[in-house]
């Protein structure tokens, strides 16, 4: 067999940048796409993730066919594998994080909700205006069915108010308790603000039988709602759910709790929101950039985001956040290419997520999933090593076949230590010590040299490729992104 020409592995810190890049704006990729990345540009690739309209759209239709249940199931794994594939195969994933940044806002459970394409709207509308203004995003979620029968604002009326979506609307999806030392908001303004949503409602459902569930729709009752005067943030009036979105979106503290949650979601974890009157950002410029951003751009989403990705902070800090089981799976599925076409038993993936501890569109409260270390126990451990190694260490996934056909590339006699380096490139440029660098080359090297003169041979460096990359992904550093 003629001898395989050497090649030159790329690994300068231009593609470490892009990398880093797509695992945070996205869940990572493939060598190939990131070389596509890479010969972009870092700006013209962040524009091109920011702007996922002008990619080709996920072909819902086309899914449908292979997935007819997708569209008329109601039962939760359902809507969870639809999410999941999408994810795994969209090429917009910019979008789809921003769908999976809001879930963990805006948290709404199936658990009580009980209406499964009731959750997949909310999603759509997470995908619609996730990018947009916030004023606008909040609106829409005030509206949304899920989220009315979830914080029941579906029971706030002018004569008995329920201050369950008031409250949470500041502590949780907009504000936060306080900021530097002091309260956000009084015991007042909260009532004040459920006042004002009297009248948002959901039209009176259908009963589910004997066709399925019923979706159903947001209904504005003005007979329902306290015309009455109000004061909220200062603010005085016959103030009505937009006055208080309009309110809440002027305020600095606003600004302060979307920076915060983009810092942690996209670049490093911050502390639970609950401690954040009185902890400070462990990155106080960036999130004051941040800020800036809020105002100049009048509450754009899509420009903040454009100044994250731009910004120090995000470009060097690297390999700081624990991987959300999404996170890890999805990535898992990019690199190896599984099921970024339709096939069957996608629902083996998205219950992997489950296992793990995020099961999507449920999460366990209104404070929606504590993320960082607090994703990592030993179960969760185990279940995130074995998922992973079982998706590298499969040959038949394309991904692993690329990944081994460019390793054959290398001569035979090409240093081990070089093999395992690019290993580690392939997949997903993981930053091991090199002390567990040793490990696996010495691993690699009881297999003894590599030879490619016979088909059984080349079996053989499959096989010890295959190891090879089913330690790496067990490996702590790879729980990282």
């Amino acid at each position: 067999m003629p001898e395989k020409a050497a090649v030159t592995m790329p690994n300068s810190q231009e593609i470490e940048l892009m990398a880093h890049l797509i695992r945070r704006a996205g869940f990572g990729c493939n060598e190939d796409q990131l070389e596509s990345y890479v010969a972009k540009g870092y700006d013209t690739s962040v524009e091109e993730l920011l702007n996922p309209e002008l990619q080709e759209p996920f072909p819902e239709d086309l899914i449908y066919r292979y997935y007819p249940y997708f569209k008329i199931a109601t039962a939760l794994p359902s809507q969870q594998s639809h999410w999941v594939l999408r994810m795994t195969s969209t090429n917009r994933p910019l979008e789809e994080k921003m769908v999976l940044f809001w879930h963990q806002i805006f948290a709404t459970g199936f658990a009580k909700v009980e209406n499964a394409p009731e959750m997949q709207r909310q999603i759509e509308m997470f995908r619609k205006f996730g990018l947009g203004k916030f004023s606008d995003l909040l609106v829409e979620v005030s509206k949304d069915p899920a989220m009315i029968f979830w914080l029941d604002n579906c029971e706030n009326h002018k004569n008995a108010i329920n201050e369950n979506y008031g409250r949470e609307l500041l502590e949780l999806f907009s504000m936060g308790v306080g900021m530097d030392g002091h309260s956000n908001y009084s015991e007042e303004d909260v009532q004040e603000c459920a006042r004002a949503f009297t009248g948002w409602t959901i039209a009176p459902g259908l009963p589910r039988y004997p066709y399925g569930e019923y979706m159903r729709e947001f209904q504005y009752l003005g007979e329902d709602h306290d015309e009455g005067e109000k004061t909220f943030l200062g603010h005085q009036g016959n103030l009505d759910g937009q006055d208080i979105v309009n309110i809440i979106c002027q305020q600095p503290a606003t600004a302060r709790f979307i920076a915060r949650h983009m810092y942690s979601f996209f670049i490093a974890d911050e502390p639970p929101v609950p401690s954040w009157q009185n902890v400070p950002p462990r990155d106080l410029e960036t999130i004051e950039l941040l800020e800036r951003e809020y105002f100049r751009s009048n509450y754009d989403i899509r420009a903040m985001l454009r100044v994250l990705l731009h910004s120090r902070g995000f470009k060097e800090t690297r390999f700081s956040k624990v991987k959300s089981p999404v996170d890890l799976v999805i990535g898992i599925m990019r690199l190896v290419d599984n099921y970024t076409q339709p096939k069957p038993y996608i629902h083996l993936i998205s219950a992997a997520c489950n296992f793990m501890g995020q099961e999507l569109l449920n999460p366990p409260t209104v404070e929606g999933w504590h993320t960082g270390k607090e994703w990592i126990d030993s179960g969760a451990m185990v279940e995130r090593i074995n998922f992973a190694a079982d998706q590298v260490g499969d040959i038949e996934n394309p991904g692993v076949q690329r990944i081994v056909e460019r390793l054959k590339l290398y001569n035979a006699s090409y240093p081990t230590e070089s093999l395992v380096e690019a290993c580690l490139n392939l997949t997903g440029r993981v930053p091991v010590s090199q002390e567990r660098k040793n490990e696996l080359i010495t691993t690699f090297q009881k297999g003894g040299p590599v030879s490619f003169d016979t088909p059984e041979s080349e079996t053989d460096f499959t096989k010890r490729v295959t190891k090879l990359l089913q330690l790496i992904v067990s490996a702590p550093e790879y729980q990282l992104t």
